[in-house]
């Protein structure tokens, strides 16, 4: 068992998906305090102070931080835009490499198969 771990962990697909959630959680940590301490003050001057962490509701005990829901929307739209931006950018770089490769060259005739030469073959003989 711990030799299939050791082989599923050295493939190269796994190593690349780690990466990718290592660059993820901090791109994310960068937009959490992006829009903390940037767009969240920034949309504040606009709409006269408000902090949306600070935004909430109360029901009887229960207090709901729709502030926080707010933030996580535009955390969300943040980073949904850079995904398409990367993805949009590797597409591009791929259809232009797929354009920059030549022609795949024209197949060359096989030669005859062996039946073919085994059919004239047998069609010479007869005909002797």
């Amino acid at each position: 068992m711990l030799k299939e771990f050791r082989e599923f962990i050295a493939r190269g697909n796994v190593m690349d998906m780690a990466v990718g959630i290592i660059i993820g959680a901090a791109f994310t940590a960068i937009v959490t305090s992006m829009v903390d301490d940037l767009v969240n003050p920034f949309i504040g001057l606009f709409i006269g102070g408000v902090d949306f962490s600070e935004m909430s509701v109360g029901l009887g005990d229960a207090q709901f931080m729709y502030g926080n829901f707010i933030n996580a929307v535009i955390k969300f739209a943040i980073i949904a835009w850079v995904v398409f931006l990367l993805v949009r950018t590797m597409n591009r770089i791929k259809e232009a490499s797929a354009r920059k490769q030549p022609p795949p060259a024209p197949e060359v005739p096989a030669g005859p198969s062996q039946e073919e030469l085994l059919v004239e073959i047998r069609d010479l003989l007869r005909a002797r």
